[in-house]
């Protein structure tokens, strides 16, 4: 009697030990998951902290093997959308309100962190040895570095997984903890199929659904000035030139930073343009920019905006960016 009930006891620890799995476990059950995937569709929202102001996106990921990946990011204030594309041609940022893509030289996705595409998640879980990780009833929470080389405010991530290993929520944080952006994941597709030509630049901006195309702006009213200058650093000139189809507003500052802001009226194409882009993909709040080691452009409720400075680090161009946006660009 007593041989059987060790026998059964012996069986039992075997079964729940051996049930459990290990932090160590868990990862590599993501990494295999992942790795086997063909292609994927996520659908999301997306919610960016700045300041006191808050931009929320409807996102939806598409990806397919061979590299090819597509990110619809659409504002649902002003249901503005753009489109990151990546195919065998290369990396475009499509407007499609404005008929234009802007095509990068990029190594895009895998510079840097990216809150919504699964292979970025794995690998920023997989290669963090000082992650933390807790397991909960229902899920998986794993927190782990970033990598923003643009934004080094944004030192931390967690993320949570259901018991499927399906991402439920990513929240990236800040020095204080405090979230700066969060991806709430409502639905992931692991075998859609996509058309032939679903990846294609033309096909992409064809398939946009511009709800409200931009307003034909021929005139600044006023120029906007940033809320934020390093100390210092004044305003000393401003210069208003008019194009052939609008205006250009010159704005020089000088002092210890100097820099020069250039705000203009963007143009809406008759026909889709692909204009050669240096530098790297940004996220700035409303819109994506385009960061280089000294400037950041970006086009806001139809103004472009270009912002230079020899002498400025990458985050302080960004800081005045961010006192810009958060004004009406126009009257």
């Amino acid at each position: 009697m007593k041989k059987l009930l060790l026998c059964i006891f012996l069986s039992l620890f075997l079964i729940t030990g051996c049930g459990k799995n290990s932090e160590s476990d868990i990862v590599v059950d993501i990494d295999k998951k992942i790795n086997k995937l063909k292609s994927y569709q996520i659908e999301g929202k997306l919610e960016i902290v700045n300041n006191d102001d808050v931009y929320n996106y409807d996102v939806l990921v598409a990806y397919k093997e061979k590299d090819f990946y597509k990110v619809s990011l659409k504002n649902v204030a002003n249901n503005h959308e753009q489109i990151i594309l990546k195919n065998k041609d290369g990396v475009y940022v499509l407007t499609p309100s404005l008929n234009k893509s802007f095509k990068f030289q990029s190594d895009w996705p895998y510079s840097n962190s990216q809150i919504y595409l699964l292979s970025s998640l794995r690998d920023d879980i997989k290669n963090d040895d000082k992650r933390e990780f807790v397991e909960n009833k229902s899920s998986y929470e794993f927190v782990t570095k970033v990598n923003y080389p643009n934004n080094r405010k944004l030192t931390s991530q967690k993320i949570i997984l259901d018991k499927d290993l399906k991402p439920k929520t990513v929240k990236v944080l800040n020095e204080e903890k405090i979230p700066q952006m969060t991806m709430t994941f409502t639905d992931i597709d692991y075998s859609p199929t996509f058309k032939k030509d679903f990846f294609n630049l033309d096909v992409a901006m064809k398939s946009a659904k511009v709800e409200e195309q931009a307003e034909r702006t021929s005139k600044i009213d006023e120029a906007i000035y940033p809320l934020v200058t390093p100390t210092g650093t004044k305003l000393v000139s401003e210069e208003k030139i008019k194009k052939t189809d609008g205006e250009r507003v010159i704005l020089t500052f000088d002092g210890e930073k100097p820099f020069l802001l250039v705000e203009e009226t963007a143009n809406v194409s008759d026909e889709l343009t692909v204009v050669p882009t240096y530098g790297d993909i940004y996220r700035l709040m409303d819109t994506i920019g385009v960061m280089t080691d000294n400037s950041l452009s970006w086009t806001s409720a139809g103004i472009e905006y270009y912002l230079v400075s020899d002498v400025m680090s990458t985050d302080e161009l960004v800081e005045i960016a961010q006192s810009i946006n958060v004004l009406p660009t126009m009257k």
